[in-house]
C-alpha cells in the first residue's frame, strides 16, 4: 500500500465528464489498495474569468479580496470532484486550505507557505476517505483566504504531500511527461522516463510550462519523488527525482526556450566605478529582475555599452526608470528590444563533461544565429538570440547534443 497525492489540473476538471474521468482514476488507486488524497485546481478558464471581475471593479483592487474571489474557482472543484467520487461509492469529502489548515505569509496574491497540519487528513485517509483539497490557496496570519499565484496548485499538491509524507505526488496535466525538447517545435522529441529536481527546476524557470517552478523548488528541498502524466491517456509518466535514482546521465536532458524576455542596451556609458549600481539599484527597488548581463570592454577607459535583459512585461517601467537616470549616470542612447528569447540547454551531465559551450555555439553558427549574451551555471548554458530564430535554434540544439528520438 502506497500514499500518494494526486493532482488534477484546469483542463483536466475542465467539465463535468472530465471530473467523472478524474474520479476514475481516483477509484482506481483506491481499489488497488492506496492512500490517496486528491488536490484539483479551478476549472480551465474559471480563475481568469474571476480576475477579470475584480478589474472590472477596480484595476488596483484590494488583494486580501481579490483572493477571496479567485479562490472560490478551486472550492467549486473540490465539491464537484467529491460528489463524482461518492457517485462511484468511494467515500470522499471536500477540504479548503483554511480547513486543513494550508498555512501562508501574508504576502496575498503570491502567498508562500509556511505550515501544513496534515494530521487531520491522514485520519480520514486511514479510515479510507479520500480528501479532495483545494489547490492554489491556505489561509494566512490574519485568518484570510490567502492564494498562492498563478499555477500554485502543483505548488500545494508538492507541499502537500510532503506534510502527509506521501510516497509520490502525481501532476496530472495535459502532457503525458516531460520532453526533451517542446514537441510541438521538435517533432524527434523524447519522453524522458526519469529527470532530476535539478534539471527540472531549471527547465521550469527557463521555459518549459509542465510544472511551476516553485512546486520543483519544494519538491526538490523535502525530496517529495513527483511524476508528470496525462490526465487522457493511460501512459507512462516522467518522475522527477534525485539525482542517485538516474543511473545514465546525459551530457544535456533538455532544450528549452522563454520567449518571455526583453533586452536594453545603454550605449556610451561612463566606465566608471558606481555606474551600474546607480542602473541597477533602482530597477532593483521597482521589483525589476534583470538576468543576463554583458558590459563590453571600454578601449578607452571613458565610455562602454551595457546589455541586460528582463521580463518581457517589465520593459516599459524599465525604460521609464531609466530615462529618469539619464542626467546623473549619462549615456549616449537608450535601445530597447522586445524581439528576443532566451533558449537553453540543461543537463546534469555538464558536471562531468567539457565542450557543452562549443558544440552549442558551433550549432547556432552552422545555422548562421547570432548570439546576443550568454550566462552559465553547473548544469545550464544559455544564449540570447533573436526571436525570428527561436525554432531553428531549438530544433539545432536538440540535434547536435544527440537527443533526437530514432
Amino acid at each position: 500500500m502506497a500514499r500518494l497525492v494526486m493532482k488534477f489540473g484546469g483542463t483536466s476538471v475542465g467539465s463535468v465528464d472530465r471530473i467523472k474521468n478524474v474520479a476514475a482514476k481516483v477509484k482506481r488507486e483506491v481499489e488497488a489498495g492506496n492512500q490517496v488524497a486528491v488536490v484539483v485546481s479551478a476549472m480551465s478558464g474559471e480563475t481568469n474569468r474571476l480576475v477579470d471581475l475584480c478589474r472590472q471593479i477596480d484595476p488596483v483592487h484590494d488583494q486580501r479580496e481579490y483572493d477571496t474571489v479567485v479562490a472560490s474557482g478551486e472550492q467549486v472543484t473540490t465539491g464537484l470532484v467529491s460528489i463524482a467520487l461518492q457517485a462511484l461509492g468511494v467515500k470522499a469529502r471536500s477540504w479548503q486550505g483554511w480547513q486543513v489548515p494550508i498555512r501562508t505569509n501574508d504576502m496575498h496574491g503570491k502567498a508562500r507557505i509556511e505550515e501544513i497540519d496534515g494530521s487531520a487528513m491522514i485520519r480520514d485517509m486511514e479510515a479510507g476517505i479520500v480528501p479532495v483539497v483545494a489547490g492554489f490557496q491556505g489561509v494566512g496570519p490574519n485568518q484570510r483566504i490567502a492564494t498562492l499565484g498563478r499555477g500554485g496548485s502543483d505548488t500545494s499538491a508538492v507541499a502537500l504531500a510532503a506534510a502527509l509524507k506521501a510516497d509520490r505526488c502525481d501532476i496530472y496535466t495535459d502532457v503525458d511527461g516531460v520532453y526533451t525538447a517542446d514537441p510541438r517545435i521538435v517533432k524527434k522529441a523524447r519522453k524522458l522516463d526519469k529527470i532530476t529536481y535539478e534539471e527540472m527546476l531549471e527547465l521550469a524557470s527557463l521555459g518549459a510550462k509542465v510544472l511551476q517552478t516553485r512546486s520543483v523548488e519544494m519538491a526538490m528541498n523535502h525530496r517529495v519523488r513527483t511524476q508528470v502524466l496525462s490526465s487522457f491517456a493511460d501512459l507512462p509518466g516522467t518522475l522527477v527525482v534525485d539525482e542517485d535514482e538516474i543511473v545514465e546521465k546525459q551530457i544535456v536532458s533538455g532544450v528549452t526556450y522563454s520567449a518571455d524576455e526583453a533586452k536594453v542596451t545603454l550605449i556610451g556609458v561612463a566606465d566608471r566605478p558606481g555606474i551600474a549600481a546607480g542602473i541597477f539599484g533602482p530597477l532593483s527597488d521597482a521589483g525589476i529582475n534583470v538576468d543576463m548581463i554583458v558590459q563590453n570592454i571600454s578601449e578607452d577607459g571613458k565610455k562602454t555599452d551595457l546589455t541586460f535583459t528582463m521580463g518581457r512585461g517589465d520593459l516599459d517601467r524599465a525604460v521609464q526608470i531609466l530615462e529618469k537616470q539619464e542626467k546623473s549616470l549619462g549615456w549616449a542612447k537608450l535601445v530597447p528590444d522586445r524581439n528576443v528569447v532566451k533558449v537553453s540547454v540543461v543537463g546534469v551531465g555538464m558536471r562531468s563533461h567539457a565542450g557543452v559551450a562549443h558544440i552549442m555555439f558551433k550549432a547556432l553558427a552552422e545555422k548562421n544565429i547570432n548570439i546576443l549574451a550568454i550566462t552559465t551555471s553547473e548544469i545550464k548554458v544559455s544564449v540570447l538570440i533573436s526571436a525570428d530564430y527561436t525554432e531553428l535554434a531549438v530544433r539545432a540544439l536538440h540535434t547536435a547534443f544527440g537527443l533526437d528520438a530514432e
